[in-house]
């Protein structure tokens, strides 16, 4: 294979890492908008994203074609893969305690006990063995 059929290839990968790309962003503004709850906005905002921005780097890497610009891009997407998913859960969970979720939507709700048990105090659960609040616990 000669360096122009070469560069046509890597041009046309290019070309459709970025389309896909792209069209997974896309895919997570228009959820974004049009998901009826929390939780479904949630899941537009990170699934779709991230694989639209592994896409997209892919896409840099390819038409750049240096080796020099590849730990910037892995690092990138790997701050992108790492706090996607957690600013999801401290959103969703903070969604869910301030009920700002539609619970008809919901098919298993897995966090009600807890939330009910947090909500009733420190008294409903035992205590460790030890811990300053347990009825052994001497206090100086």
């Amino acid at each position: 294979m000669d360096a122009t059929a070469l560069d046509t290839a890597l041009d046309l990968l290019t070309a459709v890492c970025l389309v896909l790309g792209s069209l997974m962003s896309l895919a997570a503004g228009i959820g974004m908008l049009r998901f009826p709850d929390l939780l479904s906005r949630m899941h537009a905002a990170t699934k779709p994203q991230v694989l639209g921005l592994l896409l997209l780097l892919a896409a840099v890497g390819l038409q750049l074609r240096s080796w020099v610009v590849l730990p910037v891009l892995l690092l990138a997407w790997m701050f992108q893969l790492l706090t996607a998913p957690v600013s999801a859960h401290m959103v969703g969970r903070a969604g869910y305690r301030t009920k700002h979720l539609k619970r008809e939507t919901l098919v298993l709700d897995d966090l009600d006990e807890v939330v009910a048990r947090a909500a009733g105090g420190a008294h409903d659960a035992p205590a460790a063995p030890g811990a300053p609040d347990a009825p052994d616990a001497r206090r100086s």
